[in-house]
């Protein structure tokens, strides 16, 4: 059964595909079924420069653990850097 789950974020950054660089405005975060993992559900994350057009993104598909460790991954790299640029 489809969830139909998303939830957006808006962004400011770059993200890289095929054709290059390019801008990243928003994240599209789902949990649904993957187009491409061999996975009955994962976690989605769509990186885009428009949010009304998906011409400029980059997604990956995530099992639920992968995405709970890049979490923590992602908060304790945040952390360590805010510790090493404090002051």
């Amino acid at each position: 059964m489809c969830t139909w789950i998303v939830e957006k974020a808006p962004l400011s950054g770059s993200g890289r595909n095929s054709d290059g660089w390019f801008s990243v405005r928003q994240a599209n975060v789902t949990y649904d079924h993957p187009c491409h993992a061999p996975l009955d559900h994962a976690l989605i994350i769509d990186f885009v420069e428009d949010p009304d057009r998906v011409a400029q993104r980059v997604a990956v598909e995530l099992t639920a653990d992968s995405a709970r460790r890049l979490v923590a991954s992602i908060n304790a790299a945040l952390a360590s850097g805010d510790e090493a640029h404090e002051g």
